[in-house]
């Protein structure tokens, strides 16, 4: 089991021409869905990191079951557990919840890294609603992953439909860190029933588990 200090507050180690996906959310808490995906994105997008953002949580959501930051860190560190994917609390740092801010900070901070945004099929389908997501599209490339129930609403979004002249078929998924934005793609993948929300249920007594999105 690793260290539980193997995640970072600040920026992880980065190097010029890095291929960096960030995955961003509550983590609350993190699960082997998350790894999945982060480990399909090392593989089909030939990343050479990815960066689990834990956000002190999500402008979107209801703030009432989130457990603490550090106790969200410290587990997800252990779900993790590889080496090429680092778990950091950089969004607590800046004092943001909004992932424009954070991707002004990082392309400011590291500008010849190549960073690419991960997101469930979920979060494309109301990605318009994000703060300033015209401003994501254009600032980083965005793989976008399956997830069950998902794919027709998600490519049938506003964002999608918005950016459909910049998605890049799946066969040159490989290509798109080294895109320039707005450049995105929609990856099928093996799909993941494990679900954030989930979990926080099946932990509540008297409720039953079922499948949830969260």
């Amino acid at each position: 089991m690793p260290d539980p200090r193997s995640a970072f507050i600040g920026l992880p180690p980065n190097a010029s021409g890095m291929r960096i996906g960030l995955l961003g959310g509550s983590f609350n808490p993190a699960h082997e869905g998350h790894r999945h995906v982060s480990l399909e994105a090392i593989a089909r997008l030939n990343l050479d990191r990815v960066w689990w953002l834990v956000s002190p949580g999500n402008p979107l959501k209801s703030h009432a079951e989130l457990a603490a930051q550090e106790a969200r860190l410290a587990a997800a560190a252990k779900v993790a557990a590889h080496p090429k994917i680092a778990v950091t609390g950089l969004e607590a740092d800046l004092g943001t919840s909004f992932t424009a801010k954070t991707l002004d900070f990082l392309t400011t901070r590291a500008p010849d890294v190549n960073f690419v945004w991960l997101m469930g099929a979920d979060n494309l389908a109301s990605f318009h609603r994000w703060r300033e997501w015209r401003g994501i599209m254009q600032t980083v490339p965005v793989a976008v992953f399956d997830r069950p129930g998902w794919r027709y609403r998600a490519l049938g979004s506003r964002a999608a439909t918005a950016y459909a002249a910049a998605r890049l078929p799946e066969s040159e998924s490989r290509q798109l860190a080294a895109s320039p934005a707005p450049a995105w793609v929609f990856l099928s993948i093996p799909l993941s029933g494990q679900s954030s929300t989930a979990l926080r249920r099946r932990k509540k007594p008297g409720t039953r588990p079922f499948p949830a999105h969260g």
